[in-house]
């Protein structure tokens, strides 16, 4: 690894760590200059393509699913590190299956699956918008599905 400070080829390394299930941190120090920098490695994955509900196709993105738990959380005692988490897992799972296409329907579902366990406030305002409740009818089917399955 090619050193910032000095661009000396040579540096050792002094310390690794998971950071989460797809990199790792390593600090690292120059044999030429002495000074230390940190460096992240990442797993490569083959690229996911996310099949809309209008058939179109896009990229995954983490980050699109991030936004929208950070939206469905907002004002709700849900740390960022259990946000990290259930995006995560997501991709953990799209991941695992080595697959180059996956439907929005169990994207969703995965996360409202984690989401669930995590906040039912949030779950249902993911849910709202994610299922596109049409009225508040179909909003109150999905609560007492909640309150069903907490009197298990």
């Amino acid at each position: 690894m090619q050193c910032p400070y000095c661009n000396y080829k040579e540096s050792k390394v002094i310390d690794s760590r998971h950071t989460d299930s797809k990199s790792i941190r390593r600090r690292r120090e120059c044999e030429s200059c002495k000074k230390r920098f940190t460096t992240y490695e990442k797993i490569e994955t083959t690229p996911v393509m996310v099949i809309k509900k209008d058939d179109s196709r896009e990229y995954f993105d983490g980050e699109k699913i991030k936004s929208g738990i950070l939206k469905s959380c907002e004002k709700r005692p849900v740390s960022l590190e259990q946000i990290d988490d259930i995006v995560a897992y997501v991709e953990n799972e799209i991941n695992k299956f080595y697959i180059s296409e996956i439907e929005t329907q169990k994207i969703g579902e995965m996360v409202m699956d984690k989401l669930k366990d995590v906040d039912e406030v949030a779950y249902v305002r993911f849910a709202s918008v994610y299922r596109q409740f049409k009225d508040i009818n179909t909003f109150v089917i999905e609560l007492k599905n909640i309150l069903m399955e907490k009197g298990d």
